[in-house]
């Protein structure tokens, strides 16, 4: 214990004073979905996304970061690279609003008031909880009756982050989400016309880019001079 307050001290102390700790801004992009429906490419954005992200920075290599995202997606099989898909003829859309917190790990220091650290790669974990339509049941018409459903999941992904100007820092990610789902594409066993066979859980993806405006002074550095 002693050792950690020690090294939480020494890690205040080296990083320069004008550092800034809070980052808040608005990310958008492309959205694409991996599951028994449509195409099997992994990156492949086919629907508009975009949402909110707050980051507090640790120290110049560790963030923590909190962000929710607006995420369609969707699916046809005449996009599909194999006959089977082509000739089956399903599609779906669905969306998916997204609430996660994590952390980001840089490659290098990053601190955007510091011209020798203002651009890193970094790599994302994070646990996130999602609302999106499931199928419940089919009416005497056919008609798929949805109901509202929350899950989990997973996301990882890389990224690439630097200085803008001033105060303001770009950066473009992209992170794939393993759910513990396989319903997004609306594929279920109490249905049978929904019945697609597959019993793999679906994935979900997001690239884009950020802008974050970065302010705030951490509060270990009062009265240490640069």
């Amino acid at each position: 214990m002693r050792g950690l307050i020690l090294f939480i001290l020494f890690t205040c102390i080296v990083t320069p004073l004008h550092s800034q700790i809070h980052e808040i801004g608005l990310f958008a992009g492309g959205s694409n979905y991996v599951g028994d429906i449509g195409r099997t490419n992994y990156i492949y954005p086919n629907e508009f996304a975009g949402g909110l992200v707050y980051k507090y920075n640790l120290n110049p290599r560790i963030a923590l970061r909190g962000s929710y995202t607006y995420i369609p997606v969707s699916g046809n099989d005449l996009d599909a690279d194999n006959s089977f898909r082509q000739n089956r003829g399903y599609r779906f859309s669905n969306t998916i609003h997204e609430f996660a917190a994590g952390v980001e790990f840089n490659f290098f220091d990053y601190n955007i008031s510091d011209y020798r650290t203002t651009f890193t790669p970094y790599i994302l974990a994070e646990i996130a909880a999602f609302n999106y339509k499931s199928p419940e049941s089919a009416a005497v018409n056919n008609t798929i009756l949805l109901k509202n459903k929350f899950s989990y999941s997973l996301p990882v992904g890389l990224g690439l982050k630097g200085r803008l100007a001033d105060n303001f820092a770009i950066a473009f990610e992209t992170g794939v989400r393993f759910t513990l789902v396989d319903d997004i594409d609306f594929t279920t066993n109490k249905i049978n016309s929904l019945d697609f066979g597959g019993d793999g859980n679906d994935w979900y993806v997001f690239s884009g880019i950020s802008i974050v405006y970065t302010f705030g002074r951490p509060p270990c550095f009062g009265g240490i001079a640069e």
